[in-house]
């Protein structure tokens, strides 16, 4: 291993990639606030009740219909106030040069996910009133253990069912790195389905690679943007991380997390509903769907007060993901290497101020796991 490039400091942020994610962040900011504001406005006006009385017009013998004609107008009036940061979001990526995607196809991708989004949309919501309707008292309780099976579920169908609706994929043909993934895979305890070519080029300049699905669903995906541009070495050191999370069980920790906010969050929740109906007379009965923008207000804001401490969770998660990766590669030199250059090409901060890394970063900043991984080497020379 070279001493030098163990050591060598990594470079600075550009101003470029300063500017792109101070503006990316004021557009989630912004989104969210969107967002939020849409929910209080529905609740606050009376539209919310509005909205129910023209799906009950538009199904008014079938609670199980008006139930998803109200969800379909709540999607569409949520998208309607959310298509200027959308597309705003879409012409700072070509700004940037981070983006390969025609408008034709961007406007085909927000389609297919307004389907997909009202697809799981509605068996949420038809969930959920269904349970209200069975048990007022408990359905918050049979809620959680039903939305906690859908949760591995889709964790488990992503791969195979929702992201081929999106991207093409295609076994890769390079046979020798294939191999080596898999060897690799199989050192760190599990077995994949198969390793499979991503083409992200069609619509991105970003590179990225993950490891996917639960069970018989897990399976590695390479971005042609990674394989095009990355040594073997260097890709065998990102899918060391990912296999990291594998063999620290994060996976497994990251669901039972997702248990207890979730059991906490659906008891929130009818808490509030109970009051919403109870003291505030804000509607007649508690299976009223009318209420469903307080439900994901309640989730929306819970969401928003825990983020800085899930972020800080998942640092730690990918810092322990980081070594394994160090402890499983000959030498620490690809991961460096990957890193800078993955931040390069995504325009990544390297070096983000501790408020914006501390809310925002679901990862440690980049500079700080190349310092870890130099600091391992220095170590262990």
């Amino acid at each position: 291993m070279s001493t030098l490039a163990a050591t060598a400091p990594t470079p600075a942020d550009s101003p470029e990639s300063r500017s792109y994610n101070r503006i990316k962040r004021w557009l989630e900011i912004s989104d969210l606030g969107l967002g939020l504001a849409l929910l209080i406005v529905l609740l606050v006006t009376g539209w919310s009740g509005t909205l129910r009385d023209l799906a009950h017009r538009g199904a008014p013998q079938s609670y199980t219909l008006a139930v998803f004609l109200y969800v379909l107008m709540l999607l569409l009036i949520s998208k309607a106030v959310g298509f200027a940061p959308d597309y705003y979001s879409f012409r700072l990526e070509h700004r940037y040069h981070l983006s390969n995607q025609r408008l034709r196809s961007w406007l085909w991708d927000e389609f297919k996910g307004l389907v997909v989004g009202l697809v799981l949309a509605t068996v949420v919501a038809e969930l959920l009133y269904a349970l209200i309707r069975y048990s007022q008292q408990h359905w918050w309780l049979i809620a959680w253990a039903v939305f906690l099976g859908l949760f591995v579920l889709l964790a488990q169908l992503a791969p195979v069912v929702l992201f081929p609706i999106f991207y093409k994929f295609e076994p890769l043909e390079n046979e020798e790195l294939r191999r080596r993934l898999v060897l690799l895979s199989e050192r760190a305890g599990t077995r994949v389905r198969g390793v499979y070519k991503w083409h992200l080029s069609e619509k991105s300049k970003k590179a990225n690679a993950a490891l996917t699905g639960l069970g018989a669903t897990r399976r590695i995906i390479l971005a042609d943007t990674l394989l095009d541009h990355y040594s073997d070495d260097e890709i065998e050191a990102v899918l060391a991380h990912e296999l990291g999370h594998h063999v620290h069980k994060h996976i497994l920790k990251s669901i039972l997390v997702q248990a207890g906010i979730t059991f906490f969050g659906f008891w929130l929740a009818n808490e509030v509903l109970h009051y919403a109906v109870e003291r505030l007379n804000m509607f007649e009965f508690l299976s009223d769907f009318a209420n469903l923008p307080l439900l994901v207000l309640v989730s929306t804001v819970l969401s928003f007060l825990l983020m800085p401490a899930l972020n800080a969770y998942s640092r730690f998660n990918e810092r322990q993901a980081d070594r394994y990766c160090f402890q499983s590669l000959a030498s620490v030199e690809p991961f460096i290497s990957s890193m800078n250059k993955l931040a390069d090409q995504n325009l990544a901060e390297k070096t983000p101020s501790r408020w914006v890394e501390w809310f925002f970063h679901s990862h440690p900043a980049i500079a700080k796991r190349v310092t870890a991984a130099q600091s391992w080497a220095k170590s262990n020379s």
